[in-house]
């Protein structure tokens, strides 16, 4: 029986496994190697808390149940976990017998503690007395109440043994006669990880870890006892919780409450060192975990802790050489674009193009005295928002500012409620989301007095109003004045905001009521050219391919003689390349420097072809739990510039692969006399000669007379 979808959390960890191909590519400078590391740990804890939590939940809530691979709960968590073990341990091999060593010899070393010197160890131990151990905690195990463990939070475990002929000072100490003696100790996190020694060689600068000078010295925290195993864990917990959407005026209140059952919800998975052979146990009982529930590392447990090494003298050698993000030449760097706009739409590349343009359209309809309103939706934006100060600003200026704030993008709660808090004290007006769905859109409109009428200005992205990850994620985003998408944008800014129903938009479609059909319809359209003698064509760009309908239609459409071309950077749950199924279905992933989160569709259409741009991927959760927004190129010289850069993604032969009808990944190399081709580097100089010739041209000042 031939396999019509891949399990979706199976090829989640695939893509961490080209995650971590990344880092184990010699080529990758070193910095950016430990950086990917980073990642996929990054990327696990977040797998754990939300995916394995749901799967775990579903096992006990109906067992027998299977997903669309055809798999139960339990086949489910017994392949995750076989899969994530050797993902997670190839990543400890290459940090501690590869990356470590690397950075040694660029004159980076890292000294355990066995190694100190008698300088290191007097620095160390008086480090210890004077800045680590009055903030620590020791917590007893062998209470009635067993201590909190807290979701991600680092600890550090000792199994203790009372010293032949010392009494303790209480009888309590003693604990029972069966129970381990097992102290935990939480790893206090405003302290740096790394540590940095003092150094007799001039050619080198030697760091420590905080837990390892824990680890020496942490038996001073229990005298008259002796210290028989040492490890460090940490716990991750159940973090899918959905707030109560009927919660009315108490939904933040009702936020705040799913932030605080994140800390004490079951456990899900436990991350630690490879020592503690009774207190490994110990903790798997305590906490109901398994032996696949275990992830051991031999060395250090987090590469994430080793990052500081990036803002060194030497670390800066070994990153990615600096690639400037540009001005877009269509947008005057000191005028508001108003008049520029008027006359064309402007297409933003993030980040080889700079992101000022949108802080400075925001912040120009701040301050300008003509704009009567700016209404914008915010998903993630990131700590010192200069976005957030611009709307604060508009609002105390006396300007409606309307924001719709998703307060449940999950993992930035918190951050979110305290934006929306900020905004309602400068005057602005705050929509908490929608009940039952999450509003991912990202558009921003300026509504400005002119001679002639009220004009509308609309910014429409892929990605989120965030400076901070806009230096880091490759997005898409349209400024333009099309009166037409602004009508769209208002009916869309009346219908989140209030109680309009939907009305027809003659450009943007909507999840969860049109995305999806107008995405099938145009699918269906490409076979309907197809039978009719002009071979149809798919090509789309996305973060995530996991819905059935939309990959039952591309199985329809291959299967009719359309070509269809996916580059998908994370789950692809279409199986490719089946006779009779998907053989006219081509996948690849690109994992490079820029994390690939923009959103492109093109259908050909019979030579008559359109272009979209989405924050939506094409996932369930997006197309029907969702507000998002699918918006169209309109503009002939936009529409060039995003199919070509469409095009680039799909010749890179150096950081990309193909999936193969076994859900395998294969990296893709040059043919044979074939240049080397990475499609975010051919980006990144093609944007660099944009602006060298920019530079080179004359610019012309026209002087205006005027009346003494």
């Amino acid at each position: 029986m031939e396999t019509r979808f891949f399990n979706r959390e199976l090829s989640w960890i695939e893509f961490n496994a080209r995650v971590l191909h990344q880092a184990l590519n010699k080529n990758t400078p070193l910095v950016e190697r430990l950086q990917f590391l980073a990642i996929v740990s990054s990327n696990f804890d977040e797998f754990f808390q939300v995916r394995v939590a749901a799967i775990k939940r579903m096992q006990l809530a109906d067992p027998l149940q299977r997903d669309v691979s055809g798999l139960t709960p339990e086949m489910q968590l017994k392949q995750i976990s076989a899969r994530a073990h050797q993902v997670i341990r190839r990543q400890h091999e290459c940090l501690m017998n590869d990356v470590m060593p690397a950075f040694s010899e660029a004159g980076l070393v890292y000294v355990s503690p066995a190694a100190y010197t008698p300088r290191q160890n007097e620095y160390t131990q008086s480090m210890f007395a004077k800045e680590i151990y009055p903030l620590l905690t020791p917590l007893r195990t062998d209470t009635e109440e067993f201590p909190h463990i807290g979701n991600m939070t680092l600890h550090a475990a000792f199994l203790l043994k009372l010293i032949e002929g010392i009494q303790s000072a209480s009888e309590q100490l003693k604990g029972s006669d069966n129970a381990p003696r097992i102290a935990l100790v939480p790893v206090p996190a405003g302290l740096s990880r790394i540590v940095w020694l003092p150094s007799d060689k001039a050619n080198e600068k030697q760091f420590t870890l905080l837990d390892d000078i824990i680890e020496k010295y942490g038996t001073r925290l229990f005298p008259g006892f002796e210290v028989e195993e040492r490890m460090f864990f940490k716990v991750a917990r159940d973090a899918d919780f959905a707030v109560d959407e009927d919660s009315g005026s108490n939904f933040i209140h009702a936020m705040e409450d799913v932030l605080v059952q994140r800390q004490s919800s079951f456990a899900v998975q436990l991350s630690c060192s490879c020592e503690g052979k009774t207190i490994l146990p110990f903790l798997m009982e305590k906490l109901g975990l398994k032996e696949d529930d275990v992830y051991q590392a031999d060395g250090i447990l987090d590469p994430g802790a080793l990052m500081e090494l990036r803002n060194t003298d030497e670390g800066a050698k070994l990153s990615y050489p600096e690639w400037q993000n540009f001005y877009p030449v269509e947008l005057p760097e000191t005028e508001p674009y108003w008049d520029t706009l008027k006359q064309r739409d402007v297409l933003l590349h993030v980040p080889y193009e700079s992101y000022q343009p949108v802080i400075k359209f925001v912040s120009d309809a701040a301050d300008d005295p003509d704009v009567l309103a700016i209404k914008m939706t915010l998903y993630r934006t990131g700590r010192d928002s200069p976005i957030i100060t611009a709307l604060e600003r508009a609002a105390r200026n006396g300007k409606q500012v309307t924001v719709l704030v998703e307060l449940k993008a999950r993992f930035d709660e918190e951050r979110n409620i305290a934006w929306a808090n900020e905004l309602e004290r400068a005057g602005a007006i705050v929509i908490y989301g929608l009940v039952n769905l999450k509003v991912h859109a990202k558009i921003l409109m300026v509504i400005r007095r002119e001679s002639d009428s009220i004009r509308r200005y609309v910014h429409i992205s892929t990605g989120n109003y965030n400076p901070k990850t806009a230096r880091l994620y490759s997005d898409l985003s349209l400024f333009t004045a099309n009166q037409e998408i602004a009508n769209d944008a208002t009916s869309f800014f009346n219908l989140v905001t209030g109680y309009s129903t939907l009305q027809t938009m003659k450009h943007l479609s909507m999840a969860p009521v049109t995305m999806k059909s107008r995405i099938i319809a145009m699918i269906q359209r490409e076979i309907d050219r197809t039978k009719a003698g002009s071979r149809g064509l798919v090509i789309a760009k996305m973060n995530s391919l996991t819905h059935e309908e939309v990959i039952a239609a591309l199985y329809r459409a291959s299967c009719a003689g359309v070509k269809i071309l996916l580059n998908i950077r994370g789950i692809c749950m279409l199986v490719p390349g089946v006779k009779n199924m998907s053989e006219n279905i081509k996948v690849v992933s690109i994992v490079d420097r820029y994390l690939e989160h923009s959103r492109i569709f093109y259908f050909q259409n019979g030579g008559s072809p359109e272009l979209y741009l989405s924050s939506a991927d094409w996932m369930p959760r997006n197309l029907d739990r969702r507000i998002e927004l699918m918006f169209p190129i309109l503009d002939p010289h936009v529409f060039t510039e995003v199919k070509n850069i469409l095009d680039t993604y799909f010749e890179d032969n150096t950081d990309s692969h193909t999936l193969e009808p076994t859900g395998a990944w294969i990296p893709n190399g040059p043919l044979k006399n074939e240049p080397l081709k990475r499609a975010q580097e051919i980006l990144y100089k093609k944007y660099k000669r944009r602006a060298d010739r920019a530079a080179k041209e004359p610019k012309i000042e026209f002087k205006v007379r005027r009346k003494n």
